[in-house]
């Protein structure tokens, strides 16, 4: 048996490892009742519920829509989930979606009856709007048009351009992508873009 060496170059007493490209799948949230979750999801916020595994041996939904998916589990008993709360605190941790139209939400949120609580971001004469509420069980829910502001990564080199390869992830940003300023790497940047160009052409031919 012959042993194959692997040298890897040492940068700071570590292995020069760049990660793995990510893209969010899913988010996943232990509920009270998946049928009235199920109902939340698909109403307030347009998801539909897609087939889910038949290994599981345990009651669950799955929904998709806008480019990811939201998993929920039915809980053993009440203690598993977080106590719902009265005050809906936009500091507290939340699932955000991207949205054209919070007007229109609004309006569906208020003929349902759900409660929500709006603010405004601003820098550099940008302004984003949120919009903040609770689903069935509690979990926060931020709508925003944060594409208003460009992405300025803090190091040198830009973060992963995001992979418009969903149709439904494209239509739900109205045509419209990211603002990255590249900074010192734009050729990477460009590069990268192109890529993900290609990628998406060559899905489209096939």
């Amino acid at each position: 048996m012959v042993l194959e060496i692997v040298e890897e170059e040492v940068i700071g007493g570590s292995a020069s490892l760049s990660p793995p490209p990510l893209i969010l799948n899913h988010v996943s949230f232990v509920v009270r009742s998946v049928g009235r979750s199920v109902r939340f999801y698909e109403e307030v916020l347009g998801f539909v519920s897609v087939k889910r595994p038949s290994s599981f041996k345990f009651h669950g939904a799955w929904l998709y829509n806008h480019g990811i998916g939201i998993h929920l589990l039915q809980c053993n008993s009440l203690d598993e989930v977080p106590k719902k709360k009265g005050i809906i605190n936009p500091k507290e941790n939340h699932i955000s979606f991207q949205c054209s139209n919070i007007h229109l939400l609004k309006r569906k949120l208020e003929e349902m009856g759900v409660e929500y609580v709006t603010a405004i971001v601003e820098d550099s004469g940008i302004q984003v709007d949120q919009l903040f509420f609770h689903d069935p069980d509690g979990y926060m829910v931020e709508i925003c048009n944060c594409d208003n502001l460009p992405v300025i990564p803090l190091s040198s080199c830009p973060t992963k351009l995001p992979y418009m390869k969903d149709p439904m992830l494209s239509s739900f940003f109205g045509g419209k992508g990211y603002k990255l300023q590249f900074g010192s790497c734009g050729a990477e940047a460009e590069s990268m873009f192109m890529e993900s160009l290609v990628t998406d052409m060559m899905d489209i031919s096939f």
